[in-house]
C-alpha cells in the first residue's frame, strides 16, 4: 500500500482555533456527540464522520484497522494555544505522549520545545532536525547510553533526579565545559486523576523530596561541581489535572525553596519548570484543564511569590503532552464479534490492550461511536473489549452504542492522540498499529503498521 498523501474526499475543514478548555460552539458539537472529538470532525452521509477533511471509514477501508487517524491542524492549534497563553514561557512537548519525525517537526515548526526521556526519544528527535539546545532529558533513572547521548548530542538541560546522577554527570562532562542542570524536586502536592499518575508526593519513584532535605541536598552537590551548572528547580505533580488550584500551589512551594536556596547558596536562579500532566476530555461532559486560566494563575502567584521573598522572576518552563496531542487523535477499530452473556453484551474489536493499555492500567473510559454506516437502532449498554488474551482487555465498560452493532461495523474512538501508539506492546504478536496524518482532505502514513515480518527478525535464534 502506497504511503503517499494522497486526496481522499474533499471536505470542509473547521480553521477556527479552539482553546483548550474552550466551550464555544459546545452545544452544536454536543447535539452532534463531538465534543471530545477534533475541532475538524464533522458527520457525514450514512453515519460516517470526517476529520481533517478525510472520511474515518474512508481511511479504516484504505489502511486497515486498527489505524489511529491525527489531526496535524489541531496539533498545531493546540501549540498555538499554549504559545498565546504562555508568551514568555519555553513550552516543550513531551515527547512521551507520541512521537514520530513528523510530530518533532510540527513541534518545532510552532515553536516548542521538546521533552524527552531516553536516548531514543533523543536520537529520533536531533536526527529529525530538532535543535538539541531547545531538549529537555528527565527520566527517574537514566541510563548511561541515556546520559552520553544527551551530551554528545548537545541537549539544552538535563533534571536531576537522584543524587546518584550528580557524580555520574560531573564524571561525563567534558572539559572545559558546563552542562545545564535542574533538580526534580517532590513539592509534597497531591494531584491527578488516578493514584498511579500523582507524581508530587513523597510515596512514588519520581524527584527529590523538599520534606526529607534531599531537594536542599542535590543542590548543595550539584553547586559543588565545577563542570555542572544548576539553572533552576522543576517538578511535576502529576497527569490528567483538570484544576489549577495544584499548580499554583506546587509554584509557591517551589519559589519558597528557591527563596532558601538563595538565602543559603548567595544564588538566585533564574528558571523553574512545573512541568505538565494538563487533563483533557475523553467523554462528554467531563473536565480539561483551562490553559488561559492556569497561565494567569500561575503568573501571578510567580510574580507575587517572588516579590515576596525578594528573587528575580525566574523564566517558567512547562511541558505538556497529552494536551497538544491527545485531542488530535482518533483510534479506528473494526468489530469482530458481538456476545451476550448474561445480562451483558460484549462488543470485541480487532485491537485492544496491545494498542491502548490505558483502561487497563488506569481506570480511562472512552466514548467510542459507530461510524460507517447510518442505523435507527435505539442505544443498548454494551462494554467494549479487545482480542488480546486478557479479561482486563477491555477499552470502554458499559458505553452505549446502537442496538444493532455488529461484525464488520467501524468504531472511532476519539481523544485518542496519546500515550496509545508510545505505550503499545507486541502482546500476542498483534503488531502496532499506523499512524496516519490528516489535514485538508489528505491523508498519509507517519508511522507504518508494524509487520509479522518486522517481529519476526527479532528472534534471532533457537
Amino acid at each position: 500500500m502506497s504511503i503517499q498523501d494522497a486526496p481522499m474526499r474533499d471536505l470542509p475543514v473547521r480553521d477556527l482555533p479552539r482553546p483548550l478548555g474552550d466551550v464555544a460552539g459546545a452545544d452544536t458539537r454536543d447535539a452532534d456527540g463531538l465534543s471530545v472529538w477534533p475541532r475538524s470532525a464533522l458527520p457525514e452521509h450514512h453515519g460516517d464522520v470526517s476529520v481533517g477533511g478525510v472520511s474515518l471509514a474512508e481511511a479504516a477501508d484504505r489502511f486497515g484497522t486498527p489505524v489511529y487517524v491525527l489531526d496535524e491542524q489541531e496539533v498545531r492549534e493546540c501549540c498555538r494555544t499554549y504559545r498565546t497563553a504562555f508568551p514568555e514561557a519555553d513550552v516543550v512537548y513531551a515527547a512521551k505522549a507520541f512521537l514520530s519525525r513528523a510530530m518533532a517537526h510540527w513541534v518545532q515548526e510552532e515553536g516548542l520545545g521538546l521533552d524527552v526521556c531516553s536516548a531514543g526519544e533523543l536520537a529520533l528527535a536531533v536526527t529529525t532536525g530538532f535543535p538539541p539546545e531547545r531538549i529537555v532529558l528527565h527520566g527517574n533513572a537514566k541510563s548511561p547510553e541515556d546520559l552520553h547521548a544527551a551530551f554528545q548530542l548537545g541537549v539544552g538541560r538535563i533534571v536531576v533526579d537522584s543524587t546518584s546522577e550528580i557524580a555520574r554527570l560531573a564524571a561525563i562532562t567534558p572539559a572545559g565545559s558546563r552542562q545545564k542542570v535542574l533538580v526534580r524536586v517532590v513539592p509534597g502536592i497531591a494531584a491527578g486523576g488516578h493514584a498511579k499518575v500523582r507524581t508530587g508526593t513523597d510515596d512514588q519513584k519520581f524527584g527529590l523530596s523538599i520534606t526529607d532535605g534531599s531537594a536542599q541536598h542535590a543542590v548543595t552537590r550539584i553547586l559543588d561541581q565545577p563542570h555542572l551548572e544548576l539553572v533552576g528547580l522543576h517538578c511535576h505533580i502529576g497527569s490528567r489535572i483538570a484544576s489549577v488550584k495544584p499548580y499554583v500551589a506546587a509554584v509557591r512551594r517551589m519559589v519558597g525553596l528557591m527563596a532558601r536556596i538563595r538565602d543559603q547558596h548567595g544564588v538566585a536562579l533564574s528558571q523553574l519548570d512545573i512541568g505538565g500532566g494538563h487533563a483533557i476530555a475523553y467523554r462528554p461532559g467531563e473536565e480539561s484543564l483551562s490553559v488561559g486560566v492556569l497561565a494567569g494563575r500561575v503568573r501571578a502567584e510567580l510574580e507575587d511569590g517572588c516579590a515576596r521573598a525578594g528573587l528575580p522572576v525566574p523564566r517558567l518552563t512547562l511541558e505538556p503532552g497529552r494536551a497538544i496531542v491527545g485531542p488530535a487523535g482518533v483510534a479506528v477499530y473494526r468489530v469482530l464479534a458481538v456476545k451476550r452473556t448474561g445480562e451483558r453484551t460484549f462488543v470485541a474489536v480487532d485491537g485492544g490492550m496491545s494498542d491502548n493499555p490505558r483502561p487497563a492500567l488506569y481506570g480511562v473510559r472512552y466514548a467510542p461511536r459507530l461510524i460507517g454506516r447510518a442505523t435507527s437502532a435505539p442505544p443498548r449498554l454494551v462494554t467494549v473489549v479487545g482480542r488480546h488474551c486478557e479479561a482486563g482487555d477491555v477499552l470502554a465498560d458499559e458505553v452505549a452504542l446502537p442496538g444493532d452493532v455488529h461484525p464488520g461495523d467501524l468504531l472511532a474512538v476519539p481523544a485518542a492522540g496519546a500515550y496509545h501508539l508510545s505505550m503499545a506492546s507486541g502482546y500476542n504478536l498483534v503488531g502496532r498499529p499506523p499512524v496516519v496524518a490528516v489535514r485538508d482532505g489528505i491523508a498519509r502514513v507517519l508511522v507504518r503498521r508494524e509487520s509479522l515480518d518486522d517481529m519476526s527478525r527479532r528472534d534471532v535464534g533457537l
